[in-house]
């Protein structure tokens, strides 16, 4: 008996581990994200075969569509960057698309009636102002939320819903309803669109550049695990990587520029800056639309504040343990209320990209907007238990939110099934995250 007892840990111990399984664990690839991406394809590739099927023609994987789906995916995704670090807080927000709403008829209302006055019709300081005070009112709005739930001890659940009451009736009052528009041409380009775009030749080197970063970070952080004495990744995991990374923006920049302005648009510009068309028409590319570029910017600076501040940290370590992380000097209070704060600022940027993509502002911008953002968040690896959070991640579940719904619309699934579909989704993904922290533990 004691010879068998000792051999069942050796033999468990000896179990062999499959090939697919070693290879992943040496790359160091989150099993998650590959669902996530496998999950993303799935959709791409059943919408564009059931559009082929039912309508005769195959549109969803198209550089028109696509273009559109990363478009309409940027004002989610600058939000799902600060949903994360609320939801490892083990908090919630369910203010954001109402601090949205709030903050855009702001916006509108300022350029439109007040702005010009201050400092001339024409003038750039309008939108640079626009965009400031966006930014200003929803940190000011988060933070006031984030005050009360942090030092009168109020649940962020019930701050937060009561926040979106609050501000969603804001928002009509504002401007009494009405829909603010046109505005600020300037300001307008922050949505995309022909002239929000920055072409064919400068996506190109946007790309080669975020190739040679991508290259550079790879290399940084090999360089910091020798000197710290952690182990290595294998050469080749690193190389294949660096491939991946490469491959998927050179990709990302040809779908850019495979979409071009439209004839009209493209006829119009030849005879504004006389040019001569050519027999087939002038084809002008779009190129990285600037809400994408934004969105990128973002959850780069997301990313690095996680990663490599002392805050980012500090916001984990009150995820894991909020007791923990107080009894060792954590000011847990002030960082909570910053989280909100921060949550509110990205607000304030996303509401610049809704209203500008639309050129008006509407007391109905970002309606519904924090189911989509928290189904991101969750989706792309955030648990709701708190301490545990991807940026890129939840801007992937984004990607797959956004594109979930284009393609609903797409084949005319209604608007009351759409949001159905979006709650099931929400359910599946808690209960998987609930299934892998279980087989973690």
């Amino acid at each position: 008996m004691s010879v068998a007892t000792s051999n069942a840990p050796a033999t468990a111990a000896s179990a062999p581990e499959s090939t697919a399984r070693r290879l992943l664990r040496q790359t160091e690839i989150d099993p998650r994200m590959i669902g996530m991406i496998f999950a993303l394809m799935l959709i791409w590739v059943g919408f564009d075969v059931y559009g082929g099927i039912v309508n005769g023609f195959a549109a969803f994987l198209t550089p028109r569509n696509l273009f559109n789906i990363f478009v309409q995916t940027a004002s989610v995704a600058v939000m799902t960057t600060g949903m994360v670090l609320v939801i490892v807080t083990r908090q919630i927000d369910l203010s954001v698309g109402s601090i949205l709403g709030f903050t855009g008829m702001v916006v509108g209302v300022t350029q439109v009636y007040w702005l010009p006055h201050i400092f001339g019709v024409d003038s750039p300081m309008i939108w640079i102002t626009a965009v400031v005070l966006a930014i200003a009112f929803g940190a000011l709005i988060g933070g006031f939320q984030g005050w009360i739930i942090a030092y009168l001890g109020v649940p962020s659940f019930i701050v937060t819903l009561g926040g979106q009451l609050v501000w969603r009736g804001a928002a009509w009052w504002v401007a009494r309803g009405e829909t603010i528009a046109p505005l600020d041409d300037r300001f307008s380009l922050i949505g995309g669109g022909s002239a929000g775009s920055i072409g064919f030749w400068a996506s190109w080197g946007l790309c080669v550049v975020g190739i040679i970063a991508f290259a550079a970070a790879i290399l940084a952080g090999r360089g910091r695990r020798q000197r710290f004495g952690f182990p290595l990744r294998p050469v080749w995991a690193e190389v294949f990587v660096g491939c991946l990374g490469a491959a998927a923006l050179i990709w990302l920049t040809w779908i850019f520029n495979a979409y071009n302005w439209p004839t009209m648009i493209a006829k119009h510009y030849a005879e504004t800056h006389h040019i001569t068309e050519p027999p087939g028409g002038l084809k002008i590319p779009y190129g990285y639309a600037i809400p994408v570029l934004m969105a990128f910017a973002t959850g780069l600076a997301m990313t690095f504040l996680a990663k490599r501040t002392r805050f980012g940290r500090y916001i984990y370590a009150i995820g894991g343990n909020p007791e923990a992380a107080a009894l060792a000097g954590v000011n847990t209070k002030r960082i909570v209320m910053l989280v909100f704060a921060l949550m509110g600022a990205l607000a304030g940027i996303s509401a610049c990209i809704d209203s500008a993509r639309l050129d008006s502002a509407t007391n109905a911008l970002g309606q519904f907007d924090e189911l989509y953002v928290i189904a991101a968040a969750v989706i792309g690896g955030t648990s709701l238990a708190g301490g545990v959070g991807s940026i890129y991640g939840a801007m992937l579940g984004a990607l797959v939110m956004q594109s979930l719904q284009s393609g609903m619309v797409l084949i005319g699934v209604d608007s009351a099934v759409q949001q159905m579909v979006v709650g099931l989704v929400l359910v599946v993904a808690v209960y998987l995250d609930t299934i892998y922290r279980q087989k973690v533990k």
